[in-house]
């Protein structure tokens, strides 16, 4: 079954964050001074047990969904990981099992395990490759040494291509964009550079602090040459490059500069069971009320299937249009 949307737009791809808790503290995600000692995150109750993140994967896959990608929070510090991993992969109509993690955790053994579960691919977050300033990005003290060893453990594991996503910040981290290009090719890792986005409410957003695609794109040029390439399916955030001495390739994604809105096919399931039809949306619809209320899968199904046909959303296109100042959901719950 396949079904689209307002813009005709359909659903292929999942994510789905496992919990809103996180051992990092990032300034663009979750800064301490929010996300403090005191913050109330969600109880184990309120959060999506397995079986019912299975039986909602299992209907979106009905509806079209071939994709998943479990997100956070931190998806590593879910104790269920790889037994949800198995059981998705193991779910018909799912092609693609990808997982975006901070790395901190990720060790050579549960690489491994990951990669038998049946997980193909992995994200990695890296914002710089200079220790001082990871720290005081991650704010917990995580060294870079400990992400390297993660994406090593990822690539013995088989989990690949291996990406590394960048969140590129003027002032803060932008001095690095040729250093971690470099790392990419030495590494054979897919180094992806992202605009600094205004993603929830807490990050202190500044259109200033935005490097633009362009930028990323011709300094990595004038540094190693690059040629723009097809993108390997519709939907996908980023622009791919390709390295013209064949040595790799590098994505850019610029929702701020070039928004992607129209052809956008995710949706995002928060931890606690709700459906976001934007990365940028304000409200959230409910569905682990009809799950723990005894609705059956055909209820449940018609209820996805209706939001979808009614979504409009394509915040990044109007984003400098936006007079109100509304809210929006944090990405610590969605997952970016």
């Amino acid at each position: 079954m396949s079904i689209t949307d307002l813009r005709n737009r359909p659903l292929r791809d999942l994510r789905i964050s496992l919990t809103d808790r996180c051992n990092f503290r990032c300034a663009y995600c979750m800064p301490k001074e929010v996300f403090g000692a005191d913050y109330a995150f969600l109880s184990r109750q309120a959060v999506l047990n397995e079986q019912e993140i299975l039986r909602l994967t299992k209907i979106f896959a009905n509806l079209g969904v071939t994709k998943v990608r479990l997100t956070g929070g931190e998806p590593l510090l879910r104790a269920d990981l790889l037994s949800i991993v198995e059981q998705i992969a193991n779910i018909d109509g799912i092609e693609d099992i990808a997982m975006t993690t901070n790395g901190s955790r990720l060790t050579p053994e549960l690489a491994k395990k990951l990669k038998q579960a049946g997980l193909k691919r992995i994200t990695i977050s890296l914002d710089s490759l200079d220790d001082g300033i990871f720290q005081r990005l991650n704010d917990v003290g995580c060294s870079v040494n400990t992400v390297l060893t993660a994406i090593d453990a990822a690539q013995h594991a088989g989990l690949s291509p291996v990406k590394i996503n960048m969140v590129v910040m003027k002032g803060i981290n932008d001095h690095e964009i040729e250093a971690m290009a470099a790392f990419g090719r030495d590494k054979g890792v897919i180094i992806r550079f992202i605009e600094f986005m205004d993603v929830g409410n807490s990050n202190h957003w500044n259109l200033d602090q935005v490097v633009p695609a362009k930028e990323i794109l011709a300094r990595v040029g004038a540094r190693f040459p690059i040629q723009k390439t097809a993108a390997l399916e519709r939907g996908e955030v980023a622009n791919r490059y390709l390295y013209e001495d064949g040595l790799g390739e590098i994505g850019v994604i610029a929702s701020v500069t070039a928004p992607f809105c129209g052809a956008c096919t995710r949706a995002r399931l928060s931890a606690e069971g709700r459906l976001f039809l934007c990365l940028f949306a304000s409200q959230g619809f409910d569905l682990k009320s009809p799950l723990r209320e005894g609705k059956g899968d055909d209820d449940i199904q018609k209820i996805i299937e209706n939001l979808w046909h009614h979504r409009d959303d394509r915040y990044s296109e109007l984003r400098m249009t936006q007079k109100s100042a509304t809210r929006k959901v944090e990405m610590s719950h969605i997952g970016g």
